[in-house]
């Protein structure tokens, strides 16, 4: 059994913050797979489901994001898992918008919703690194993440979500390849070469060139091919 943890902040008023992106991932993978629906456990909303083989809980803590790790540790306790067992989303500022990556272990760098999971369950955990960009200025990062995400986001933040979705199996097997490939693809799908488009862009093309010059035809005297007795002959005629 796994627990896959998206940190965020409870209500309405942060449902669409930076900050819940986490909250934002989970929501997807229920959603797409099927899993059962939400109920209060743990200081928290706790799902359970199937990732492929593997059964997986879904968990978003209640008990605000500095917190988070009180609602991680209970659940981690009650089910006999270790941190090994443990995936963690979560937005970060070190990343462009739209980029995904995975780690295993390591700091919380300064990010409070790691901080209180370290605190609670130590740091040998995983951790889906989702970027949401950085404001610029340190002074800015606290209202840059608890601000909705602008309208100009929503298209690529739709496409990581399906991508997490989509890669979601895999990563509950342990294939981190896998996960982040099916990311990639919704992110930023592989361009084709042919299609309507290409054939247009080849068609124009053959529009466009120059057509090639018509042969000349040849106006030089044909080469006197007679013997010397014919031409002597032709003198005399």
């Amino acid at each position: 059994m796994q627990l896959f943890v998206g940190l965020g902040n409870p209500g309405a008023k942060y449902a669409r913050n930076r900050h819940n992106i986490g909250f934002m991932a989970v929501d997807r993978i229920a959603e797409d797979h099927g899993f059962a629906p939400w109920r209060a456990k743990f200081q928290g909303q706790l799902c359970e489901g199937r990732l492929g083989a593997e059964k997986v809980l879904l968990l978003k803590p209640e008990t605000f994001m500095n917190l988070s790790g009180q609602s991680v540790g209970e659940a981690m306790r009650f089910y006999k898992l270790t941190p090994a067992d443990i995936t963690v989303f979560h937005d970060e500022l070190d990343l462009a918008p739209g980029k995904c990556r995975v780690k295993q272990g390591g700091g919380h760098a300064g990010h409070n919703g790691l901080r209180s999971l370290h605190a609670h369950i130590g740091p040998d955990y995983a951790r889906v690194r989702l970027g949401i960009g950085h404001p610029g200025r340190k002074e800015l990062v606290a209202q840059y993440v608890l601000h909705d995400f602008a309208k100009a986001d929503e298209d690529w933040l739709d496409d990581l979500l399906r991508g997490i979705a989509d890669g979601a199996p895999a990563l509950a097997r342990g294939d981190t390849g896998r996960f982040l490939n099916a990311v990639a693809q919704r992110v930023a799908p592989p361009r084709s070469s042919g299609g309507a488009k290409g054939k247009e862009k080849e068609e124009g093309a053959k529009q466009s060139a120059p057509a090639d010059p018509e042969p000349e035809a040849d106006t030089a005297d044909p080469p006197d091919r007679r013997s010397p007795l014919q031409k002597l002959a032709d003198r005399f005629r």
